[in-house]
């Protein structure tokens, strides 16, 4: 993974199907990018669904999450249709794991990103990150933590 303190890689990525976002565009507010597996498998749903309740939380500390992963700008749309989820799931679908890769957390194996957490700054610095097991929710303690120093 990238070390904290390390600018962090732009990117600009589809969040729907005819729109993209770029990191750059989010200069001025934390960010929260949560990199899973796949929309549909257990785990990842569970974790994007947990993130979708914090999402308030996040807000008060001014910071914008960014759930990204290799599934498709369609598959992400029903998923997120699914699950409710009030966030941008962004497709890093083709080149296929891109970003993933410009960010240490693709699993070339699998195919797929690994289950990786990053808290950037509002100047667009990495400030905390996490590489959680791939069975496993890192839930959100580690990122209130992280966003909770940053005020210091």
């Amino acid at each position: 993974m990238l070390k904290t303190g390390t600018q962090a890689p732009d990117f600009s990525l589809n969040t729907t199907p005819d729109q993209k976002l770029s990191l750059s565009q989010l200069k001025g507010k934390r960010v929260i990018l949560a990199f899973y597996p796949a929309d549909w498998s257990p785990v990842c749903g569970d974790q994007m669904a947990l993130y979708n309740e914090m999402l308030k939380i996040f807000s008060k500390h001014n910071a914008q999450l960014l759930g990204i992963s290799v599934d498709s700008k369609w598959c992400h749309m029903a998923f997120a249709q699914d699950r409710k989820l009030h966030f941008p799931l962004l497709a890093d679908y083709e080149p296929k794991g891109a970003v993933a890769k410009l960010y240490d957390v693709y699993d070339n194996e699998e195919g797929q990103c690994k289950r990786a957490l990053y808290v950037i700054d509002e100047v667009g610095v990495i400030r905390w990150s996490y590489l959680s097991p791939v069975g496993i929710n890192p839930g959100a303690d580690g990122i209130i933590d992280a966003l909770n120093e940053m005020k210091k």
